[in-house]
């Protein structure tokens, strides 16, 4: 699962959030760097996740999911 700029996701955990949509993402230029996504949530806060399934802090096993 790799989030994009216009998914919608819910995080599993935190349904108080409400459904929120990825508004950026970062890509490392280094080898072995982070790939980070922004997610606007609807409670109006913005969030940040690492978006690699190779990490264990990834957004996946943090419980955010495409909807």
């Amino acid at each position: 699962m790799y989030l994009k700029i216009g998914n919608r996701v819910r995080h599993l955990r935190y349904s108080v959030w409400g459904q929120g949509e990825v508004v950026e993402e970062k890509h490392s230029t280094l080898e072995g760097g982070f790939c980070l996504v922004r997610i606007l949530f609807n409670d109006g806060i913005e969030r940040s996740f690492i978006n690699d399934l190779d990490n264990g802090a990834c957004c996946y096993y943090a419980g955010v999911r495409i909807i």
